[in-house]
């Protein structure tokens, strides 16, 4: 009886022992070691860091401007996005527009969105210089590729995502020109960093210039990437504008454009055997949620990918740009993503 005590308290130790080294080891940044090409355990996309708003500033109406202090900071790349809470437990995404080479320190800029989900409205009113943020590691799904030339196009605050790029193609000695747009000039931020790149850019406040014209894209040499984040319709027009041989990629911070007019729709979770509806102005993801409450999600506008599930039958109207062609043969985001007919059965 005694022995039996003895191999069960030392089992327990020895548990409790790996247990704590393995909390050691995730919570280390060596790990695993830099020489893996993909270090991922001390910079786990879930992993929650604490950085502490050390500026605070305003460059343009209704933009605010704030620089973020760690010294457990990850490296990262222009066009990578962060996911900042809010105190109030919102999740928001932000393109990093700083200097990558400024380790411990992430920039952010944040437009003030009257008639939004109020994540913006949050960040303007709580967001103090002195307080803490939680948030996660940089992730880029906007990276900037090897190119001779380049033509960056930015719409109002989707110029962030756009400075770390101007930096680094000019370091690279690329050819490039940007064209910046917005409602006026006192609304559009960084205009006179941007001054010290002279003829290179061009802005185009609409209350002087009226919409930006899109000829540019035309004239642009075979091999040029165009690099474009701001409002849907100048994306869609900077796709519709560039000729063949030149790629647009793009940046968006909301929902892709629906396929055509909404439609209810029925969604059976396999895993219980339960069928909920989707009605026309409601989501797949509050329609599962309502019956599976603890669902994870964050961003609710396609491009975190934490709601992202399993599909096993049916057609998927997938409204996101963050899944590639194979992962939506199997997948969908259900915060932005639809049924293309009437049933789609989920993994669930």
């Amino acid at each position: 009886m005694r022995r039996a005590a003895t191999v069960t308290a030392a089992a327990g130790a020895a548990w409790l022992a790996r247990r704590a080294l393995r909390r050691r080891i995730e919570r280390s940044p060596l790990w695993p070691l830099p020489a893996l090409e993909h270090p991922i355990s001390g910079y786990s996309p879930r992993r929650a860091l604490r950085a502490l708003i050390v500026s605070r500033t305003e460059p343009a109406e209704g933009v605010l401007h704030l620089v973020l202090e760690s010294p457990e900071l990850p490296a990262w790349s222009p066009g990578a996005h962060i996911d900042i809470t809010l105190p109030s437990g919102l999740v928001r995404q932000y393109s990093l527009c700083g200097d990558p080479a400024d380790t411990g320190r992430y920039t952010i800029a944040v437009r003030l969105v009257e008639d939004g989900r109020g994540g913006s409205r949050e960040a303007h009113a709580g967001l103090t210089e002195g307080s803490e943020l939680e948030l996660r590691p940089p992730r880029n799904r906007f990276a900037l590729a090897a190119a001779p030339s380049y033509v960056f196009v930015a719409g109002g605050i989707g110029i962030t995502p756009i400075l770390p790029m101007l930096r680094a193609a000019t370091a690279a000695g690329a050819a490039w020109t940007l064209l910046y747009g917005g409602r006026s000039r006192a609304s559009m931020p960084f205009l006179d960093e941007l001054a010290a790149y002279g003829e290179r850019v061009t802005v185009v406040p609409e209350d002087e210039a009226g919409l930006p014209g899109l000829s540019v894209l035309g004239a642009a040499p075979a091999g040029t990437l165009v690099y474009c984040c701001g409002p849907e319709p100048l994306m869609a027009a900077a796709v519709a504008a560039a000729p063949a041989g030149v790629e647009v990629r793009l940046e968006r911070f909301a929902p892709g454009a629906p396929s055509g007019a909404d439609a209810p729709f029925t969604v059976t979770l396999a895993r219980s055997g339960r069928t909920v509806e989707v009605p026309a102005d409601g989501t797949t993801l509050a329609a599962v949620r309502r019956e599976l409450p603890d669902t994870p999600y964050s961003c609710e506008q396609g491009f975190c990918g934490t709601c992202r599930q399993g599909v096993l039958s049916g057609e998927v109207d997938h409204r996101d740009d963050l899944l590639t062609d194979e992962e939506r043969g199997t997948s969908m985001l259900l915060c932005v993503s639809r049924a293309r007919g009437e049933h789609l059965t989920l993994d669930l």
